[in-house]
C-alpha cells in the first residue's frame, strides 16, 4: 500500500502503479486463502460431497448431459427452480414493491450499435491461447498460473525458480498480453491437456455474436448485462414517472457470456440470470429520504484504503461511513444496507459477509464509488452483488449516439438569469 501511494505522489508510469496494484492484490488474495485454510475443522465444507448430492438430487446438472454437456450451461431441476423462485420473489418484494419501483422486461437480443455505444464491442474481453493441434482454448492468466503454481509445488525446482514463479503471480494482473507472451515462452508452456504447443495469445471477445434478420446485415449480440436495457428506456420510464426523480428501474432477465473456460460450478457459467436496479437521481442531490431507515445498520466495511494498507475490513454503521466519506453519498449507502439486510435475509450469515470498495485501478473511470458485496465460500471470498455510482456516463453516451435527450428537468427555486453576449452583422 505504501508502494502505490508513493508511486502516485511521484507521478509514477501508469504501468508501475498498475503493476504496483496487482501486486497488492495477489498478496490480498494469498491473505485470504490462508484465512480460509486456517477455518476450524467443523467450518470447512467439502464442496465435492456437497456437489455431487445437488446433482443426485436433481436441484441442478449439466445441460445436454446425454450428449455430453457443454461446459458453462446447467440446467436446475425442480428443487433447483423452487428455490431460485423463492429467492427472486424475496428479491421482488424487498426491493421492487417496498420500493416502488418501476419494472421492465428487455430483449436479451440487442443490435451491435448499443453495445458499441457503451463500450462492450470494444472492451469486453480476455486474452486467451489455443492448442494449435486440436484448438482446444485456454484463458492466459488463468493458464500461465497454473502452471507457475505447479512449478512451485515441484520439489525438482530450485529455490530461484520458485521464487521468480512467486513474483510472477503477484504480478500477472497487472501484465499486458506482450509480457504474458513472454512468460509462456520463457517456461516454454504448452496445453496443459495435451502437452501440444500454444498459439500466440488473442484478446477474445466474451459477447455471443449473432445475425438479426434473414438478410444477416444487422449484426448483434446476445446482452452481456441486463443495464443497457434500462438506460435506453431511460425516457420512456421518465416519461411514465410523470417527469420526476428519483425513479428506480429494476429488471431480472438472463445474461450471456462466452467465457473462455468456465470454472467452478455455477460461479462462472455461460448464461446466468442477474437481477438488476438502476436509480436515477439529481446528481446535485444524492442524498435519500429513506436513508435514517438505515443509518444504524452494522456492516463490514473493506475500504480501499484498508486494502492498500493490509488492513482487516472493520464493522461501521452505513451512517458513519457516509458521514466520514467511506461511502460516496447517502443514495449508495442506502442501497448498500439494503442489499445487507436482504441477503441476510435470503439466509447468509452477518460473518461471512463483506462489502469490498474497488481499488483505483479496479474502478471505471466514469465511476464515482464501487463497492461489492462478498460472501465467505469454499472459493473464498467471492463476489456477488456489484453496487456503484456510475454517475451519468451511460445516459450521456447513449444520448450523444442517438442524439435523443436522455436528461431529466427540475424547477429551480428561483429564476436564473443568463447574459448572452451576440455579434450582428448588417
Amino acid at each position: 500500500g505504501d508502494l502505490v501511494r508513493s508511486l502516485k505522489e511521484n507521478n509514477a508510469s501508469d504501468m508501475e502503479v498498475k503493476r504496483a496494484v496487482g501486486e497488492l492484490k495477489a498478496l490480498k488474495k494469498l491473505l485470504d486463502d490462508k484465512e480460509l485454510s486456517l477455518q476450524p475443522p467443523s467450518e470447512i465444507f467439502n464442496r465435492s460431497k456437497f456437489a455431487d448430492l445437488m446433482i443426485r438430487r436433481f436441484f441442478y446438472d449439466q445441460s445436454f448431459s446425454i450428449y455430453g454437456g457443454v461446459a458453462g450451461l446447467y440446467d436446475f431441476g425442480p428443487m433447483g427452480c423452487a428455490l431460485k423462485s423463492n429467492i427472486l420473489e424475496q428479491w421482488k418484494r424487498f426491493f421492487v414493491l417496498e420500493e416502488q419501483m418501476l419494472e421492465i422486461d428487455c430483449s436479451m437480443l440487442t443490435p451491435e450499435r448499443v453495445l458499441e455505444t457503451s463500450g462492450h464491442v470494444e472492451k469486453f474481453a480476455d486474452t486467451m491461447v489455443k492448442d494449435k493441434k486440436t484448438g482446444e482454448c485456454f484463458r492466459l492468466d488463468h493458464l500461465i498460473k497454473n502452471r507457475l503454481e505447479t512449478l512451485i509445488k515441484d520439489k525438482k525446482q530450485t529455490s530461484e525458480i520458485k521464487e521468480e514463479c512467486k513474483d510472477i503471480i503477484i504480478k500477472l494482473d497487472g501484465m499486458t498480453t506482450e509480457q504474458m507472451s513472454d512468460i509462456v515462452k520463457k517456461f516454454n508452456m504448452k496445453s496443459p491437456t495435451t502437452g501440444n504447443d500454444l498459439s500466440e495469445p488473442v484478446d477474445f471477445n466474451l459477447m455471443f455474436a449473432t445475425q438479426i434478420g434473414p438478410t444477416g446485415d444487422q449484426k448483434g449480440f446476445l446482452r452481456p448485462e441486463t443495464a443497457q436495457g434500462i438506460f435506453v428506456n431511460f425516457k420512456r420510464l421518465l416519461e411514465f414517472n410523470q417527469g420526476r426523480l428519483p425513479f428506480a428501474a429494476a429488471q431480472i432477465g438472463n445474461a450471456f457470456r462466452n467465457e473462455i473456460s468456465p470454472r467452478s460450478g455455477l460461479l462462472r457459467v455461460r448464461e446466468f440470470t442477474m437481477a438488476e436496479i438502476e436509480h436515477f437521481c439529481d446528481p446535485s442531490d444524492k442524498s435519500h429520504s429513506k436513508f435514517s431507515d438505515v443509518e444504524n445498520t452494522v456492516m463490514k466495511l473493506y475500504s480501499a484504503c484498508n486494502q492498500m494498507d493490509g488492513q482487516p475490513p472493520i464493522d461501521i454503521t452505513i451512517g458513519q461511513a457516509v458521514s466520514k466519506g467511506l461511502v460516496a453519498n447517502q443514495t449508495l449507502g442506502y442501497f448498500m444496507a439494503r442489499i445487507f439486510m436482504f441477503m441476510i435475509r435470503i439466509g447468509i450469515t452477518k460473518e461471512k459477509l463483506r462489502f469490498r470498495q474497488h481499488m483505483s485501478n479496479e474502478m471505471a473511470h466514469y465511476a464515482v464509488d464501487c463497492w461489492d458485496a462478498e460472501c465467505l465460500t469454499s472459493y473464498g471470498w467471492v463476489e456477488c452483488i456489484g453496487c456503484a455510482d456510475r454517475s451519468a456516463y451511460d445516459l450521456t453516451k447513449h444520448g450523444e449516439e442517438t442524439k435523443q435527450r436522455l436528461v431529466a428537468e427540475r424547477k429551480l427555486p428561483a429564476p436564473k438569469t443568463i447574459q448572452v453576449t451576440g455579434i450582428y452583422y448588417f
